[in-house]
C-alpha cells in the first residue's frame, strides 16, 4: 500500500510511469492538508487484466447456419469468420476464426459437443464445444481444390467434402486426416459427357442405405454413387442448374430445386425422367404449356410426418413479375401453400425436427430462418404459422446505434421499474410454445449487481437494456420522435432540416439513475427532458423553449490573446425572472445579421395536438435551438442534467446554455469566450463587430447570442462523429485547424468556486475543446415553493486549469480519495397527488453528497480530477494547485475517459485512438494498466466506447453487435464460472424400430462399415500435397500440458466412450446372439448324449 500526501508529492513518480508519461510535483502550498490527511491508494497493477467477456446482438453479415437437434444449440457463421452459438435465453457464445475468411458451411457432430466449420479460404476446422470457451481441435487447409459443400452423416466420423472441381474427398474428423478414398468427377458422370459438371453443390447419403451417396453437380446432374463398388448406380439429368437436394426419409425419392424456379421429384430407380415437376410460384398456362420461369429456388427441404402430409419448405422461386417484393419463405403442406414474407433477404433456413435420424418420420415442428439482419423461428404446429418470441437481444440494430452509455451497480429497484413499464410495449400474436432453441446452461457466477446499458438510435429511440450477469434483455423503449410532427411525404419535408436523413437521431444522453431523470440531445439541435412515471397522462400541450445561440463569422479565438480586455462577468446576484416557455425570438439590436430567409425557426416542429404518454418516460420540456439569420444552429456537443438543482446544461461550438427545467426558463446563454474572467492569465476578448452591444450578463435573455468564432459548417447526418473530428484537430497546429472553441464536457458538483471560498456550494465545471476547465457558481433558492418561484443565479468564476487537448471528463474526490458523485434527488412519481408528492420529495431530497461541509482556513479538502485528450491532472481545491499530472499519450489522443469505481476505490480509465486501454490511479495518476487492445478502425467504436464501474466496458464492434470487455483481474479469473455452458450431457434418442418384416426381409436401413472402406488399410494414404493438417490450440496435443491429469484423462475417456458407443452396442448384440447359439448347441449335444448313452457300438 502506497501513501500519497497532497502536501508532499513524490518527485520519483516519473520512474514509475512510462517514458512517454511525465509527472510534475507541486510545491508545498500554504493550504495543503496535514500529514494525517494522507490518501492511501490500494489499487495496484495486479488488480487489472483485460479480456473480452461476451458479445450481444445479431451476428453481422451472416453466411451459414447449423442446428444440433439433440443438444438444441444453433450455430451461425459470418462473412468475417465469426461463430455465434445460441441456446436458451442467456446462453450465447462468440468465437472467431483467425483467418477472418467467410464461413460457408457448418456441420454439428450431433450430440458430440463438436462443430465442423468450412471457410471460404478452403480450410476446415473442428471446434470443441465441451469447454465453456470453444477452441479449435484440428484444422485442415486444402491447397489444390476449393471447398464448395460438406456433409457429415449422423453418428459418423467421416466427413464428405465436395470441391469446385467436382471431386469428393473424405476426412476422418477424429484425426482430421484425409482418406485415400476419393470420388473423382470423371468417374461419377457418364463417360460420354464432354463437359465438366461443375462444382459439387450437394452431398447426402441415402437415409436407408449408408452405402449409397447422392452427389449433386451444379450443371443439373445428380449421381447415386455406390461407395462399396466405387461406381455410379444411377445418373439423373435435368436441363436446369441445381441449388439443393432433399431426401424423403424412406430413401426411395428425392427432390431437387432448380434455377428456373422448379422442383423435380425423382424415384431413385427411375433415372430417365422426373416423377414430378412443379413450379410453386409459376403461372400455369391454360394451353398446358410449360409455366413461365421463375427466380431460382435456393433451398428446399422435404420433411415427413406420421399423421399427415409431408412439409415442403423452400426459399426463393418467386415469379419475375414480383419486382420489389420482399424475400419469401414458402411452406407447402398437402394442398395448402403459405407464402411468408420476410423483412430482409434470406441467407439460410433449417427445418427443426423431432428426430435426428434421417431414416425416420421427421415430424417437423419449426423453421429457423436466418435473414441478413434478423433471426426468425416459425411455428409449424399452429394455424397461420406464427413466429416464436425471440429471447435474444437481436434488435440492437433495429435502427442504427448512434451512442451508448453503460451503468454498472445501479439502484436495485430500477430494473424492475423499467421492466414493468416495458412489458406493456411487447407485441402480441407470438406462438404460445416455448422457444425451441433451448440447449446449454446459464453461468453460475456470483456477479449479481444490476447493470443497465442505454443505446440511442438514428430513429430517435432510446433503449434500456438489462445487462446484469453477462446477459442482455431489453427492458424499455422510448420513442422521442413522438414529440414532433412528422412529414407525411417527402414533399412536405420542412426546409429547415439540417440533416437529410434521421432528423430525430440521438446524439447524446444524460441520465441520473437515482432520480430517473433523462435528458437527450438530438441531431437537429434539440434537447428533451423526461421524467419517469408509473401513471399514464395526456399532455395537452408540450412545453417548448426556443434558444437562439449564435456566433460571428470573423472571430479568431486564441487563448494567447493577452493584452486584449474581456468584459467582466457581473455579480452573482444578477438574474432573470421566471418565465413561461414563450419563445423570446427577437435578435439583439447590434447583431451582425442579414435578413436571411430563415430566422428564429427551429429545425423540427413540436407536436401541437395532445400527446398521450404511457407509463415510463414522459416528456416535460423540449428545448430547441433556432436558425439565426439564415444559418442553421450548431449541433450539441455536450449535455448534462442534475435532478437536485433542477438544471439542464448543454453546449456546442457557439457556447453554452443553462435551462431551469422546473421553472422552464433559460438562465444562461453565453459564448464560450465570455466565460473567462479578466483575472485569469488567459484573457479573452470577444472580437465582435457589434456596436451597441450590452455587456454579457450572467443570466442572458433567450435572445442574447454568443460570440465565439468558427468557419461555419452545416451539420449533417454525420454530426454524431463531430466530436471525433474535433478531438483530432485539437492537437494539430495547422492552417486547417478548427478555430472555434466548443464546449466538450460538463460536471455538476458541490465544491469551492473560488480560491477564497471556505463553504461548499453548487457548481458547474465546464470543459472546452481548447483544454480549459472553467468553474461556474450556482446560487439556488431554498427547496420547496421558493425553488419554483425565485430565480437561480449563475456566475462564472474563471478558469480552474488548462490541459493539452479537449477536456473529456471531470470528477471530484474528497480529502480521503473517495469519489464525490453529483448531488441528486431520489425518484418520486410526479403524477401522484400533491400531498404524496411533497412527502416523497421531502423524503427523497438530497442536495449534497456526503463530504466535509467546509474547508478550514488555508486547507484543501477536495481533489478535482481532470482528463483531456492528451493528459490528466489532479488539482487541489479550493487552492486550485496542480498536484499531479500525467501525459497519457504524445502520438495519439484519448477518445473516451471516465473516472470509475474499482475494487472499492477509484481510477481513471482511458481509451486511445491507437487502441490502447489505460488506467491511472487516483489521486497520484500512477499508470496501472496499458494494453494495446483495439486499434480504431471506424467511427462507430469511437462513438460508442464507454467505461463503467467495477471494471466493465463496452463498444459497438459491428453495426449489429455490442462487445463487452472487462479490465478487472477478478472478473477475468471468474470468467469461466460466469459465462454460460453450451454442452450438456443428453441421451441420444433411440434409433427407429426396424419392424419384424423389415428385419426379416432386409427392408430396413443398411449400415456401412466406413472404417473398413475409408481407412488407411483399404483406401491407402491421401496425397500429402492436397491438404495440410494443422493442430488447433484446443487439440489433445495442445491440451496435454494445460489439462490436469485426472480431468484430462476423464475427458479423453469420455470422448473415446462416446465414439465407441455404437460399436459397443453392436458388439453386445453379437455376443448375446452367440450366447443363445451356444446354449442351443449345448442342449442338442446333451440330448444326443442321452439318446446314445446306453447303446452298444453295433446298435448305432
Amino acid at each position: 500500500m502506497k501513501k500519497f500526501n497532497i502536501r508532499k508529492v513524490l518527485d520519483g513518480l516519473t520512474a514509475a510511469s512510462s517514458s512517454s508519461s511525465s509527472s510534475s510535483s507541486a510545491t508545498a502550498q500554504p493550504g495543503a492538508p496535514r500529514e494525517s490527511d494522507a490518501v492511501q491508494e490500494t489499487l495496484q497493477s495486479e488488480h487489472f487484466q483485460l479480456c473480452k467477456t461476451v458479445r450481444h446482438g445479431f451476428p453481422y453479415q451472416p453466411s451459414s447456419m447449423a442446428f444440433d437437434p439433440v443438444q438444441k444449440i444453433l450455430a451461425i457463421g459470418t462473412q468475417a469468420g465469426a461463430l455465434r452459438l445460441f441456446g436458451r435465453a442467456g446462453v450465447e457464445c462468440y468465437c472467431q476464426h483467425e483467418s477472418g475468411a467467410a464461413v460457408i458451411q457448418l456441420q454439428f457432430l450431433i450430440n458430440e459437443g463438436a462443430l465442423v466449420s468450412a471457410l471460404a479460404d478452403d480450410s476446415v476446422h473442428l471446434w470443441n464445444l465441451r469447454q465453456k470457451i470453444p477452441a479449435i481441435l484440428h484444422s485442415l487447409k486444402f491447397s489444390r481444390e476449393r471447398i464448395t459443400y460438406c456433409h457429415l452423416p449422423f453418428q459418423s466420423k467421416w466427413l464428405y467434402i465436395g470441391t469446385e472441381r467436382g471431386n469428393i474427398h473424405i476426412v476422418n474428423v477424429e484425426s482430421f486426416t484425409l482418406s485415400g478414398y476419393v470420388i473423382m468427377w470423371n468417374k461419377a458422370i457418364e463417360l460420354s459427357t464432354k463437359t465438366h459438371p461443375g462444382p459439387v453443390v450437394h452431398i447426402s447419403d441415402n437415409p436407408m442405405d449408408e452405402g449409397k451417396l447422392l452427389i449433386g453437380f451444379e450443371c443439373g446432374v445428380v449421381v447415386l454413387w455406390d461407395l462399396k463398388c466405387k461406381k455410379a448406380d444411377y445418373r439423373y439429368n435435368y436441363d436446369e442448374a441445381i441449388h439443393s437436394v432433399a431426401w424423403h426419409h424412406e430413401g426411395k425419392q428425392f427432390v431437387c430445386s432448380h434455377s428456373d424456379g422448379t422442383l423435380t421429384t425423382w424415384n431413385i430407380r427411375a433415372p430417365a425422367k422426373p416423377a414430378q415437376i412443379i413450379t410453386p410460384h409459376g403461372k400455369q398456362p391454360k394451353d398446358g404449356k410449360k409455366p413461365e420461369p421463375c427466380k431460382p429456388i435456393l433451398k428446399v427441404e422435404y420433411k415427413t410426418t406420421r399423421a399427415g402430409d409431408p412439409f415442403i419448405v423452400l426459399s426463393g422461386g418467386l415469379s419475375y413479375d414480383t419486382v420489389g417484393r420482399r424475400a419469401c419463405l414458402t411452406v407447402m403442406h398437402g394442398k395448402s401453400t403459405a407464402v411468408l414474407e420476410m423483412d430482409y433477404p434470406i441467407v439460410d433456413f433449417l427445418t427443426l425436427c423431432e428426430t435426428p435420424y434421417p431414416n425416420d418420420y421427421q415430424e417437423p415442428y419449426a423453421v429457423v430462418v436466418l435473414l441478413e439482419k434478423d433471426l426468425v423461428v416459425i411455428d409449424l404446429g399452429q394455424i397461420g404459422y406464427p413466429i416464436f418470441e425471440n429471447p435474444y437481444p437481436l434488435c440492437i440494430h433495429e435502427s442504427p446505434v448512434t451512442c451508448c452509455e453503460y451503468f454498472a451497480d445501479c439502484p436495485a429497484e430500477l430494473i424492475p421499474a423499467l421492466y414493468s413499464v416495458g412489458s406493456r410495449q411487447k407485441r402480441q400474436g407470438y406462438s404460445k410454445k416455448e422457444w425451441p432453441i433451448s440447449g446449454g446452461n446459464w453461468g453460475q457466477g456470483t456477479q449479481s449487481y444490476p447493470e443497465i446499458i442505454m443505446t440511442g438510435h438514428a430513429d430517435g429511440s432510446v433503449k434500456f437494456w438489462d445487462a446484469s450477469a453477462l446477459m442482455l434483455q431489453m427492458l424499455y423503449k422510448l420513442k422521442t420522435a413522438k414529440v414532433f410532427e412528422r412529414a407525411r411525404s417527402k414533399d412536405e419535408k420542412p426546409s429547415t432540416d439540417i440533416v437529410d436523413e434521421d432528423p430525430f437521431a440521438i446524439q447524446a444522453l444524460s441520465w441520473c439513475p437515482e432520480s430517473r431523470m433523462l435528458c437527450i440531445a438530438g441531431v437537429s439541435a434539440h434537447v428533451i427532458v423526461y421524467r419517469f412515471s408509473k401513471q399514464e397522462i395526456t399532455t395537452e400541450e408540450v412545453q417548448l423553449l426556443e434558444v437562439r445561440m449564435q456566433s460571428d463569422f470573423n472571430d479568431v479565438d486564441s487563448p494567447e490573446a493577452a493584452g486584449e480586455h474581456t468584459p467582466t462577468m457581473p455579480t452573482p446576484g444578477a438574474s432573470s425572472s421566471p418565465q413561461e416557455s414563450e419563445p423570446p425570438l427577437q435578435p439583439t439590436t447590434g447583431c451582425n445579421s442579414t435578413d436571411g430567409p430563415r430566422d428564429n425557426i427551429p429545425c423540427l416542429q413540436v407536436r401541437s395536438s395532445p400527446l398521450k404518454q404511457s407509463p415510463g418516460y414522459q416528456v416535460k420540456l423540449v428545448i430547441q435551438l433556432v436558425w439565426v439569420s439564415g444559418e442553421p444552429p450548431q449541433q450539441i456537443t455536450s449535455l448534462a442534467i442534475n435532478s437536485s438543482y433542477g438544471l439542464v446544461v448543454f453546449g456546442n461550438s457557439n457556447g453554452l446554455a443553462v435551462v431551469d427545467y422546473l421553472q422552464k426558463t433559460l438562465l444562461l446563454n453565453i459564448g464560450t469566450s465570455e466565460l473567462y474572467s479578466p483575472s485569469e492569465p488567459y484573457q479573452r476578448q470577444p472580437r465582435s463587430p457589434r456596436k451597441a452591444r450590452q455587456p454579457s450578463g450572467a443570466l442572458c435573455e433567450a435572445n442574447d447570442g454568443s460570440n465565439t468564432s468558427d468557419d461555419r459548417k452545416s451539420p449533417t447526418s454525420d454530426g454524431k462523429d463531430n466530436s471525433f473530428t474535433r478531438s483530432r484537430s485539437s492537437s494539430v497546429t495547422s492552417i486547417d485547424r478548427e478555430s472555434r472553441e466548443a464546449i466538450s464536457s460538463f460536471h455538476f458538483c458541490e465544491s469551492f468556486p473560488r480560491k477564497t471560498d471556505s463553504l461548499l456550494s453548487p457548481c458547474l465545471l465546464v470543459g472546452t475543446t481548447q483544454g480549459f476547465v472553467i468553474m461556474v457558481a450556482l446560487s439556488l433558492p431554498p427547496a420547496g415553493d421558493q425553488r419554483l418561484q425565485q430565480p437561480v443565479c449563475i456566475s462564472s468564476c474563471g478558469t480552474l486549469m488548462r490541459l493539452k487537448g479537449g477536456i473529456l471528463t471531470m470528477a471530484l474526490l474528497d480529502s480521503t480519495g473517495t469519489l464525490l458523485p453529483p448531488s441528486y434527488e431520489l425518484w418520486y412519481d410526479p403524477n401522484t397527488s400533491d400531498e404524496e408528492k411533497e412527502k416523497e420529495r421531502e423524503k427523497s431530497r438530497r442536495r449534497r453528497p456526503a463530504s466535509s461541509p467546509s474547508s478550514q482556513e488555508g486547507q484543501d479538502s477536495q481533489f478535482a480530477v481532470l482528463c483531456s485528450e492528451k493528459q490528466a491532472k489532479v488539482v487541489a481545491v479550493p487552492s486550485q494547485t496542480c498536484l499531479y499530472k500525467h501525459s497519457i499519450t504524445e502520438t495519439s489522443f484519448v477518445l473516451r475517459a471516465d473516472v470509475v469505481q474499482m475494487a472499492g476505490t477509484n481510477c481513471v480509465a482511458c481509451f486511445c485512438a491507437n487502441g490502447h486501454i489505460m488506467t491511472l490511479s487516483l489521486p497520484s495518476l500512477r499508470p496501472l494498466l496499458d494494453v494495446n487492445y483495439l486499434p480504431l478502425t471506424d467511427m462507430r467504436i469511437a462513438r460508442t466506447f464507454c467505461f463503467s464501474n467495477l471494471g466493465q466496458a463496452l463498444y459497438l464492434t459491428s453495426p449489429t453487435e455490442i462487445q463487452r470487455i472487462t479490465y478487472s483481474q477478478e472478473t477475468c479469473d471468474n470468467l469461466q464460472e460466469i459465462i454460460s455452458e453450451l454442452f450438456t450431457p443428453v441421451e441420444t434418442p433411440e434409433a427407429p424400430n426396424r419392424g419384424f418384416f423389415k428385419g426379416l426381409f432386409g427392408g430396413g436401413a443398411q449400415s456401412l462399415d466406413r472404417e473398413d472402406l475409408f481407412g488407411e488399410t483399404t483406401a491407402g494414404k491421401a496425397s500429402r500435397s492436397l491438404a495440410q493438417h494443422i493442430p488447433g490450440p484446443g487439440s489433445m496435443e495442445g491440451m496435454k500440458g494445460a489439462a490436469s491429469g485426472v480431468v484430462g484423462d476423464l475427458a479423453r475417456a469420455r470422448i473415446a466412450l462416446d465414439e465407441r458407443g455404437q460399436k459397443l452396442g453392436e458388439l453386445e448384440e453379437r455376443t448375446a446372439a452367440m450366447m443363445a447359439s451356444a446354449e442351443s448347441f449345448s442342449k442338442h449335444a446333451h440330448d444326443m448324449m442321452l439318446k446314445y448313452k446306453d447303446k452298444k457300438w453295433y446298435q448305432l
